[in-house]
């Protein structure tokens, strides 16, 4: 027996398909949006539709954006001559959101990862390559920890070196409260190489 109607069962499937959406909070969303005010459900609605239809990636950087050009790829006052290489737009934000970094971004859009098909040629690398003939002095490789990020991130570091461009990784450790008991191998071991002088 379904426990609700059609059209309320087919608004939680479909909520329950975002990611970290479970069944449960799928429900509380629907329920949410059903008890709004109609002018609010719409709204939510076209917002969801004119992102869909308006967003593409930026013609430089390869961000998610509106415009030709993303905000930060626009800003004049932008270092040009460093390049940090994300994997998202998601991980762009994240970098931003600190305030601390004036350089401009390139994001692959992805993760080398064979296990999943997607190779070298599936993320923007070529565009990365073309970036590269402009006055850049360093390249920042800010991708994840995880497998995929570390292949990506050594293959990059292969195709830049020979042009004589600088080549950084991100430090990667202990992350600011952590207990070190709770922290796995590969972390304090990143953690220890990556330490600093005071």
């Amino acid at each position: 027996m379904e426990l609700y109607s059609g059209r309320i069962s087919e608004l939680i499937g479909q909520l329950a398909k975002l990611p970290g959406v479970g069944t449960k909070t799928a429900a509380r969303l629907a329920f949410h949006i059903i008890n709004m005010p109609e002018d609010r459900a719409r709204a939510l609605a076209d917002a969801i539709v004119s992102a869909k239809e308006n967003v593409h990636e930026c013609t430089c950087c390869h961000t998610l954006t509106d415009g030709e050009m993303c905000p930060v790829c626009q800003d004049e006052n932008r270092d040009r001559t460093t390049i940090m290489v994300v994997e998202n737009s998601r991980d762009l934000a994240a970098y931003e959101k600190t305030g601390r970094y004036n350089g401009v971004y390139h994001v692959l859009q992805g993760a080398i990862s064979p296990m999943l098909g997607i190779g070298p040629e599936d993320i923007r690398l070529k565009e990365l390559i073309k970036r590269l003939e402009g006055d850049v002095k360093e390249v920042i490789i800010a991708t994840n920890s995880s497998l995929e990020g570390e292949t990506t991130a050594m293959y990059i570091s292969k195709l830049i070196k020979p042009t004589g461009i600088k080549v950084s990784r991100i430090a990667s450790g202990v992350p600011v409260g952590g207990d070190l008991e709770y922290i796995d191998e590969v972390t304090l071991f990143r953690a220890l190489e990556g330490r600093t002088e005071l």
